[in-house]
């Protein structure tokens, strides 16, 4: 275990099940991640060791089949996977997402027919808000859900949907007007329709085409894809929480815990950025001497250090902040955008480091270099953090005059 990056106050269930997973990481994901990433393979034995390992499952309840973890232990759990390869935590987040507002949202039918084969990670979810025009104005939204009978419509467009491909069970934000009139304010006649396919590309049911993949910079292996809703009928027992008009609640209750997640996976990403530099450095002469011995370097490695170990801290501490109960959109705005600032930086200062090698595919930072900008944009841009943590901090420092 590194001197980086503790986090006290665990008990012996999260050391065990922490241990657990830094083992399968360093055997597992770290030796085969770059040539995967490489050929954009999907990395399916890995995900098998995943469900044998109970992860698809980690927070959701017993009563489910689930382990019942804290968001505490899953962030950890993330932040050590990212250390491996970022694409598989984004493989299980927006699994665990769609698993998270089903807990919270879903009404007793619906929990008890997906959570317990989600936790055994028969089913895998995945959740779609975004579409090709939206952006981050989530009230733009175009995608409409109409009743007809004891049915729903769907059509639309959504765009950037992690899993598209692998996932059976899909948690799509459409609007629907139905019992909401004109007028009403956008995010209060939007609905979260719970989607069920069958895993694949092309028209995977009747009304419901899932494009190929979408070729990307980075965060390769998982599939990034399309959805195209045309005529798309579902029952209407598969709206989330069984009302209309809380879709946009719903979708950002699970956006809050996703923004923790995605700030562990900068943790993660810059934790192994840190560890390839440093033992890089150490490797590496000119003039005579390792670099780590020139204290360029050395500024360089203590100021990465301090990068990761101060994002790590604001991340576990947005999670345990939702772990009690307590608003934590502001402690996850802050993480987030601290941790994939930082990442991003301490990314380019392994890579720096490496000097013209970092440049070749055959080392590691290559690869990290090209996934650290997608947490520049995943769950809200800086941009919108910024809006999420000023509004907040004039809540609770109300000028009274």
């Amino acid at each position: 275990m590194t001197r980086l990056a503790q986090t006290a106050g665990l008990n012996d269930v999260q050391q065990e099940i922490l241990s657990t997973v830094r083992d399968f990481v360093d055997k597992e994901i770290i030796p085969v991640a770059t040539g995967l990433e490489h050929r954009d393979e999907y990395p399916t034995e890995i995900v098998e060791g995943l469900k044998e390992l109970g992860l698809f499952g980690l927070t959701i309840p017993e009563e489910y089949g689930g382990l019942g973890e804290s968001l505490l232990t899953y962030a950890l759990c993330v932040e050590e996977i990212a250390r491996g390869w970022m694409s598989v935590s984004g493989i299980i987040n927006t699994h665990f997402i769609v698993a998270y507002m089903l807990k919270q949202h879903g009404t007793q039918e619906q929990k008890d027919t997906f959570l317990p084969r989600m936790a055994l990670g028969e089913v895998r979810g995945a959740f779609s808000m975004s579409e090709p025009a939206l952006g981050s104005d989530v009230s733009a939204i175009t995608s409409k859900g109409v009743r007809d009978g004891e049915e729903y419509v769907l059509d639309g467009q959504k765009m950037w949907l992690t899993n598209g491909g692998t996932s059976s069970l899909v948690a799509v934000l459409c609007r629907s007007d139905e019992g909401h009139p004109e007028g009403t304010a956008p995010h209060k006649s939007m609905t979260t329709f719970l989607v069920e396919k069958e895993p694949g590309f092309g028209e995977v049911r009747p009304g419901l085409t899932i494009p190929g993949k979408i070729d990307k910079m980075g965060y390769k292996g998982v599939d990034t894809t399309e959805l195209i809703m045309d005529g798309l009928r579902i029952p209407a027992n598969r709206v989330l929480g069984g009302t209309t008009g809380r879709g946009f609640y719903q979708m950002m209750d699970g956006v809050e815990v996703g923004r923790v997640n995605v700030a562990a996976r900068g943790c993660g990403v810059a934790q192994r950025a840190f560890e390839l530099g440093v033992s890089y450095a150490q490797q590496r002469q000119t003039f005579g001497k390792p670099i780590a011995q020139h204290q360029a370097i050395q500024f360089k490695l203590a100021e990465m250090a301090t990068k990761v170990e101060a994002a790590h801290a604001m991340m576990v501490n947005a999670a345990r902040k939702k772990d009690s109960g307590e608003r934590n959109d502001l402690e996850a705005g802050m993480a987030k955008y601290l941790a994939s600032e930082y990442c991003k930086e301490v990314v380019e200062d392994a890579f720096r480091i490496h000097g013209g090698y970092g440049f070749s595919k055959e080392y590691e930072i290559e690869r990290l270099y090209r996934e650290a900008p997608m947490l520049l944009i995943g769950e809200g841009t800086a941009e919108i953090q910024k809006m999420i943590i000023g509004r907040r901090l004039l809540e609770e420092y109300r000028f009274q005059g």
